[in-house]
């Protein structure tokens, strides 16, 4: 039973290389940037075989031509089948847009003043526990101090979106 065994898996193996030769002799031209194995079209074209290993070639997009990419103007473009939008009805948009950032970058700076307030300049009054146990008073004033750098951050970020708009008329 174990020499079947054996000889049935010889005969798979044998089996299997000489499918994989056949497969490796079909031939594969390259035409400059293209490969084709259609032998008639690439004698038409002139051409040359591929010797040597397997060939894989992954089917990509075209690339869009660079001049038509990049325009003279620093316009942004919308993507091609988005609807148009009316300049009356973009200009409310963006008055709309530039309210509610200035309604956020106003509770961002009154929160700032706030955090400051109770930072004390880096001696904020001790609560409950932290007259015994001064690690405790130190970690929150370490979060304190990295509350307003955070809060900092998302003022200037306001900020940032805010300039992006485009001026009120």
């Amino acid at each position: 039973m174990k020499t079947s065994f054996v000889y049935l898996l010889a005969a798979l193996a044998a089996a299997g290389m000489h499918m994989q030769a056949q497969a490796q002799q079909e031939r594969v031209w390259r035409c400059g940037n293209e490969y084709t194995n259609n032998a008639t079209m690439a004698q038409q074209r002139g051409c040359k075989v591929m010797e040597g290993g397997n060939v894989t070639i992954v089917q990509g997009s075209r690339p869009v031509a660079a001049a038509a990419a990049s325009s003279s103007t620093s316009a942004v473009r919308a993507p091609a089948g988005s609807p148009r939008v009316d300049g009356a009805d973009q200009r409310a948009r963006d008055g709309e847009a530039r309210s509610v950032l200035e309604s956020e970058l106003k509770k961002a700076e009154e929160r700032q003043a706030q955090l400051l307030r109770e930072y004390n300049n880096g001696e904020p009054e001790k609560q409950g526990g932290e007259a015994r146990n001064y690690q405790k008073y130190l970690d929150r004033v370490a979060e304190m101090k990295a509350e307003i750098s955070r809060n900092e951050s998302d003022i200037a970020g306001i900020r940032r979106e805010i300039g992006r708009l485009p001026a009120t008329r």
